[in-house]
């Protein structure tokens, strides 16, 4: 029944959920959590009794056991993937579920909520990853900045990131955790960086650990060459078909600030969606200039159009 799931194990009884809970949110760990809302005749379970269900296939607590747990499981698992609550209701019936051995002959309803924290790792930290920070973790994210250089990636430039992290960018992508949660948006300063950043996520990706988004700041230009350079490399188009770039909404975003809402607007639509807003680009006005305005970005990184730019 749980064929390509993580295997069922319980964790240490003296754990409480709560505190789980916490700690789960803090450490950007996906989770869901399945509370008895409701019972009716005789069940195996009682109200507000719950059960904790990680990503990773362990699970603290309790919904009654038996094939019932056994079911809830598999949907606290759903809930993990999508982030979307659901309610379910259980006949405890041998007659509705003939093959599950529930003859208590109640009816049980579970709430089933994701306790999950996003986490986005932004890679870069110049002007729009400060502005993108910030926003972000107004958004509910948890932030890990990464950067080469110690200037760029310190606790004083970044306050409100849970984690400020230097390293050699390929090093960090290896060692960090990628989950269902898991989002990344590239935005160093310049092409050889990019493209070492995505490089690295092309390998883990290869070996199965994708992220939820994956995003480049940039224009249309650059990503030609961008690309052309990874293909070189032996990067899989089908990765490559994973980027968003330019990434964010287009709302003719100019400063940094203001890219950063149009990043983390995608952001959130990916997350409560399950869409990006690739096509909001459709609506982009044609310039009549053959010399485009530059946005706030584009100057500090002689780019062209950028995420969410006009």
């Amino acid at each position: 029944m749980h064929s390509g799931a993580p295997p069922i194990q319980p964790m240490s009884r003296n754990v409480d959920i709560f505190e789980e809970v916490v700690r789960l949110r803090r450490d950007g760990i996906p989770a869901a959590l399945a509370t008895i809302v409701g019972t009716r005749g005789s069940t195996p379970g009682r109200t507000t009794m719950r059960l904790l269900v990680l990503e990773d296939g362990t699970f603290l607590g309790t919904v009654g056991g038996g094939c019932l747990e056994a079911e809830v499981y598999d949907q606290a698992m759903a809930v993990i993937a999508d982030e979307q609550p659901r309610t379910q209701t259980f006949r405890l019936t041998e007659k509705e579920s003939p093959d599950s051995g529930l003859m208590c002959g109640g009816e049980v309803t579970i709430f089933i909520e994701p306790v999950t924290t996003p986490a986005l790792w932004i890679f870069g930290g110049g002007h729009v990853s400060k502005a993108l920070c910030q926003v972000a973790v107004l958004a509910g994210f948890r932030v890990t900045v990464v950067d080469d250089r110690a200037m760029y990636a310190s606790g004083e430039r970044f306050p409100e990131a849970a984690e400020s992290i230097v390293g050699e960018y390929r090093a960090v992508i290896a060692a960090m955790p990628i989950r269902a949660n898991t989002y990344c948006v590239v935005v160093t300063r310049g092409h050889k960086e990019d493209g070492l950043v995505l490089a690295a996520l092309a390998v883990r990706a290869a070996n199965g650990a994708l992220p939820k988004f994956l995003g480049m700041i940039g224009s249309k230009t650059k990503q030609a060459i961008l690309w052309k350079h990874l293909r070189a490399a032996a990067v899989a188009d089908e990765f490559l078909a994973h980027v968003r770039t330019p990434m964010g909404g287009y709302i003719g975003a100019r400063s940094h600030e203001e890219i950063a809402v149009s990043v983390v607007s995608e952001l959130i639509a990916v997350r409560r969606t399950g869409s990006d807003l690739a096509r909001s680009w459709e609506h982009k006005p044609r310039k009549a200039s053959k010399r485009p305005s530059l946005s706030a970005f584009d100057i500090e990184e002689s780019e062209g159009p950028v995420a969410g730019a006009g």
